[in-house]
């Protein structure tokens, strides 16, 4: 991929959830897919062994260098970022850094090159050289603590929680907010938690109604839920989107919940602009009061 001039203001997002099948892959993808068809430019880096991300995006396994790469440092993450010039059809404005299954061995190749690294660390320089390339980067996690998951609690800036209207899914999300916690204090102090997705909804069931008000309770910042007010409708049409390798954009362009992640993708972006807003203000109040004294 060729080098490009540092332009963009990049917002780095993970995703996830400490338990599986909570749609956290196929929430990380659409979001993406959504962003990139409003426009914007956004990088999906999977960093789970079971390359979720990869192959909803139809991507062959195998097929391409990618995250192990980069994380034990024998690529730079612009040689291996997948693009249609690849030949590989993925959404508009959507690229991508692959995930294989030998990423099951990162901790022994990071291991091997060097005993006292610290891990956890090992996504800082990839993303800072790709930070103005992409008006997103989004770091879809596994659903467990993995050295590449742990990495991107100490990296990203932002982290959207995704869940599914079931008990243990919500449990996760407390597990997920312990770690999101742990990160904070331990040397990633400007991560936010940006919101909740609720998906696979079927608003009919009580079961779903009541547990959407649990999480819309438990999860505040300030005065305000954190619980996105865009849910994601429980449908076949994801499935059958992710058993082509497609996303919903080019397989279900009118659907319902293709429509729900379009709305959705305004709702980040809102957030994230008046979360920005308002940092700058407190630092301007900070700097004025600073230079009274």
């Amino acid at each position: 991929m060729s080098n490009e001039v540092k332009t963009r203001k990049t917002r780095i997002i993970a995703v996830g959830n400490q338990k599986g099948g909570v749609a956290k892959t196929s929430n990380a993808v659409h979001i993406a897919a959504a962003l990139g068809k409003r426009g914007k430019r956004c990088l999906i880096f999977d960093l789970d062994m079971n390359q979720g991300a990869t192959r909803h995006l139809g991507v062959p396994s195998e097929s391409f260098l990618g995250t192990f790469e980069v994380l034990i440092g024998e690529e730079d993450p612009k040689d291996v970022i997948i693009t249609p010039e690849d030949g590989v059809d993925l959404p508009e404005n959507i690229h991508l850094i692959a995930a294989r299954r030998n990423l099951e061995k990162i901790d022994q190749a990071l291991a091997a090159k060097d005993k006292f690294f610290i891990t956890q660390d090992v996504l800082i320089n990839p993303l800072r050289s790709l930070t103005g390339m992409y008006d997103y980067i989004f770091l879809d996690t596994a659903p467990n603590a993995t050295t590449p998951t742990i990495a991107a609690y100490k990296s990203a800036e932002w982290f959207i929680l995704s869940a599914t209207p079931d008990p243990f899914a919500i449990a996760g999300l407390n597990d997920a907010l312990t770690d999101i916690q742990g990160a904070q204090r331990h040397g990633n102090p400007n991560l936010r938690l940006l919101g909740v997705i609720l998906c696979c909804v079927d608003s009919r069931t009580i079961l779903a109604n009541s547990l959407s008000e649990y999480v819309e309770q438990l999860f505040f910042d300030g005065d305000r839920s954190l619980k996105f007010k865009t849910t994601i409708s429980r449908s076949i049409v994801v499935p059958q989107a992710q058993k082509l390798g497609k996303t919903l954009f080019e397989t279900a362009p009118n659907h319902k919940v293709t429509k729900e992640y379009l709305k959705l993708s305004k709702e980040i972006e809102a957030r994230i602009s008046e979360i920005e807003k308002s940092i700058t203000t407190q630092q301007s109040v900070t700097t004025s009061t600073v230079s009274v004294k």
